[in-house]
């Protein structure tokens, strides 16, 4: 692992060990966070899994309905009981913030609340199986909005799962290991320094004391 271009310095080893324990930290924040972000994510793909064959089998099942109104209604008139819709779904989006994630929320409402309003036509000329297809598209879809809300969820945390894996690699096998062998060659540098020092001062010690001793004994 490279060393950092600094001075060895006591006030820069004193920086960088500021700088270390903030990085351990973070690492540790983000590591929690991707763990609680993998433990939401999986969840959100279980409900994803278990809804959509929930939908995809009634939506098979609203499929047959409308099989079995086409086969005794002609084509025209079920087109034309089906063109006009006495009712309107309106969606409102709002957002909810898990682990720093906005995902989406999405509420609906009717334009009126008469249930009846389902049917666009009338009883007389249609067949009971389009009133059941109808029906069961009308039950199915609190489950159609979940699920769009439920994969743009999925999306939206497997985005934030990988950008945060990947600040947990660079600071757990870049960033820690540089300031770790970076406070590890300052402090090889100071003490090799201290040792010089004292190194200097024993010698000069010893050059004073020569000095002193040769001077008593000519004082003698």
């Amino acid at each position: 692992m490279a060393v950092m271009n600094v001075n060895p310095t006591r006030m820069q080893l004193t920086k960088l060990k500021k700088q270390l324990a903030t990085a351990t930290r973070g690492h540790k924040m983000l590591k929690d966070k991707r763990d609680e972000l993998m433990r939401r994510f999986l969840d959100l793909v279980r409900e994803n899994k278990e809804l959509r064959e929930k939908i995809e089998r009634e939506l098979a099942e609203c499929n047959n309905h409308f099989v079995n109104a086409s086969a005794v209604m002609s084509k025209e008139a079920l087109d034309a009981s089906l063109m006009s819709p006495k009712q309107r779904i309106d969606l409102e989006l709002s957002s909810k913030n898990v682990m720093s994630v906005d995902i989406p929320q999405f509420s609906s409402s009717t334009r009126t609340s008469n249930e009846s309003d389902i049917f666009p036509y009338g009883f007389a000329f249609t067949s009971f199986e389009l009133d059941d297809a109808v029906m069961s598209l009308n039950e199915l879809l609190p489950d159609l909005i979940r699920l769009a809300e439920i994969e743009k969820s999925c999306e939206l945390m497997s985005a934030e799962i990988e950008k945060t894996r990947r600040r947990v690699n660079s600071l757990e096998h870049v960033m820690i290991p540089r300031y770790q062998e970076t406070i590890k060659y300052i402090s090889m540098k100071l003490e090799e320094n201290d040792r010089s020092s004292r190194t200097r001062l024993m010698k000069v010690k010893d050059m004073l004391l020569d000095k002193a001793h040769h001077y008593s004994e000519h004082y003698n």
